[in-house]
């Protein structure tokens, strides 16, 4: 039995909008992996451990800090930037504090500039890695260990490089289900800050 030529358009039209949910469904985890791969965007890398090849060529390193609309907590880095050389590992630290009389879970998101950066942006340890929990009036300082990939000296286009900006976005989650199991029943809620 063959399909009228209405049934052919309804089929295809069907075909279309399930490919475009999909795609739209697999748009935000494909961007992540791209801009992690690429740099793009700013997306930094991680390494295990610093560079091996410590370069005499120095970079500056400047820190920022926001929140999300809506974010409670107060956010900011420590010392505003830093001098080191390209390969050589920094430690910066960024403070933040919750002023309410609840607990407030937070994610921080971030970000690279230049974009051309990115990829040779490299993060060792981080706060950004985790969700982090302060409690009512908790106030923390959270590191970030990195170093600049000696490799940014041989990029066509990253080369001319002298200062780099990391900037770091906080917004906030919902409570991780220990955190609000204990606040449920009253008992104190576990730490899972990094300090």
């Amino acid at each position: 039995m063959a399909l009228s030529a209405n049934s052919r358009v309804v089929t295809r039209l069907v075909g279309v909008v399930l490919f475009m949910g999909a795609m739209a469904w697999a748009s935000v985890p494909l961007y992540s992996w791209f801009c992690a791969v690429t740099g793009y965007g700013g997306a930094t890398s991680t390494a295990k451990a610093s560079s091996d090849t410590v370069l005499e060529r120095e970079i500056t390193v400047r820190f920022d800090a926001n929140t999300e609309r809506g974010m409670p907590w107060e956010f900011k880095p420590v010392e505003k930037s830093m001098r080191l050389k390209i390969g050589e590992q920094g430690l910066a630290f960024y403070e933040a504090y919750n002023p309410t009389d609840r607990p407030v879970a937070g994610q921080a998101s971030y970000n690279v500039a230049p974009f051309i950066a990115g990829s040779y942006f490299d993060k060792i340890e981080c706060f950004c890695f985790t969700e982090q929990v302060l409690q009512p009036g908790e106030r923390v300082q959270m590191p970030v260990s990195f170093f600049v990939d000696p490799a940014l000296v041989e990029d066509g286009d990253a080369k001319y490089v002298k200062e780099i900006t990391l900037s770091y976005t906080f917004y906030e989650i919902d409570l991780p289900e220990d955190a609000q199991a204990a606040l449920d029943t009253g008992a104190e809620t576990p730490d899972t800050t990094v300090n």
